[in-house]
């Protein structure tokens, strides 16, 4: 190989829904061999997750009806992005209005959610030093906080009781965070 990278090209895009929270498309795009093939993508405007560790080493979590899977669902809190937010400050929010505590930041990662199909890019956050501000869930969200000890719900993750992909990774990620801040 001369050392040039294989370029793709879209040839046309047509957006066929534009929704509040996703838009999808339809694009022709150029292969690199000149063929043409269709490419389906959704359209996300990002989003931010957080895993809120309190000092006797429980995790907040949140369990709420998710309709794509017709069923109630454990999860780390998390909300979308507004257009041009900063992750942190959205992290910040979403924090206090889904379980009604503010808290000490720090990303532990960044992530495309299913890049197979949607340009989704999700901020992960550890929250700690937490502190009671109230709860204040969106009109739109019937939600209940559920506290266990972060092990409990990692073994959870093994039962498959937590098939949440970012609580999966968020978890997962706290562990790591919580041992490389305590060694």
């Amino acid at each position: 190989m001369n050392g040039e990278r294989k370029k793709y090209e879209v040839v046309s895009s047509e957006t066929k829904f534009e929704g509040k929270i996703i838009t999808t498309k339809l694009d022709l795009v150029r292969m690199p061999d000149g063929s043409i093939h269709e490419r389906e993508l959704v359209e996300h405007q990002g989003a931010v997750g957080m895993v809120p560790l309190t000092k006797d080493g429980e995790v907040i979590l949140v369990k709420q009806y998710r309709h794509p899977t017709q069923q109630e669902l454990l999860e780390i809190p998390a909300g979308k992005l507004r257009k041009d937010e900063d992750p942190h400050a959205c992290a910040s929010r979403e924090l206090i209005e889904e379980t009604g505590f503010s808290g000490k930041l720090s990303k532990v990662a960044e992530f495309y959610t299913s890049p197979g199909y949607s340009n989704e890019y999700f901020h992960l956050f550890v929250a700690t030093d937490l502190k009671e501000t109230g709860h204040k869930p969106s009109d739109e969200e019937i939600t209940e906080l559920v506290r266990i000890p972060l092990s409990a719900a990692l073994e959870m993750i093994g039962r498959g009781e937590i098939r949440d992909g970012k609580s999966i990774a968020g978890l997962c990620l706290a562990e790591r965070y919580l041992e490389s801040v305590n060694s």
